[in-house]
């Protein structure tokens, strides 16, 4: 018997927990909240109450968006053996020769092209995409409505809001979005962007 956790148990848990029951319509599985903050005992466990379930086989998906948090969760989870699940919705699209790390979460109708690289525990919410030739770091999240155009190199921990726009690079000058480097709801990108920089506007500038 399987159970799959879905780690988090706010908004985006929510959302993406159907779209995990969906993947296992013709398995035999159960399906919990993971919340040690808001742990009830019915369906939202402890992770420690998951852990002891007694299940033959359980897989954790993390649904949280602060990234730092979500290392810290994965390696948790591994030190205690815990397998680590993908999440797909099923009209999302992924086209040719993309790699995908472990932990990877693709909301509806978010499509990734070809000739795509991409960490570990990504979140891509809905409506967003990644186009060609791009490579993208550990622990990285698209709001909904993110366009990662061609040629972008997104490094670790990096969060990009909703609607926002990275504009095209080069096969020999990609745009780069440094690590842990924030852009802006609604932001146009027509730069770099330094690791550890927020950037909003059109086109988009460093705050302050």
């Amino acid at each position: 018997m399987k159970c799959v956790g879905v780690y988090g148990s706010s908004g985006f848990g929510r959302e993406i927990m159907p779209v995990i029951r969906s993947m296992y319509l013709e398995d035999s599985a159960d399906f919990c909240f993971i919340d040690d903050s808001a742990a009830n005992g019915n369906n939202v466990l402890s992770f420690e109450s998951f852990v002891g379930l007694p299940h033959e086989e359980k897989s954790v998906t993390i649904a949280i968006a602060n990234s730092e948090v979500r290392e810290k969760l994965d390696k948790k989870c591994r030190d205690f053996g815990i397998k680590i699940a993908d999440v797909r919705a099923k009209n999302s699209l992924v086209l040719d020769d993309v790699q995908l790390g472990e932990g990877s979460v693709l909301c509806g109708f978010t499509h990734l092209t070809s000739t795509i690289r991409i960490g570990r525990h990504f979140h891509a919410n809905i409506y967003s995409y990644v186009a060609h030739d791009c490579v993208i770091g550990d622990f990285v999240t698209f709001a909904p409505g993110v366009k990662c155009n061609g040629n972008v190199h997104i490094e670790d921990h990096a969060y990009i809001g909703t609607g926002a726009i990275l504009k095209q690079g080069t096969p020999d000058k990609p745009l780069r979005i440094g690590r842990g480097a924030i852009v802006g709801m609604g932001a146009v990108v027509t730069k770099d962007v330094p690791a550890n920089t927020t950037v909003i506007g059109n086109p988009a500038r460093a705050m302050g």
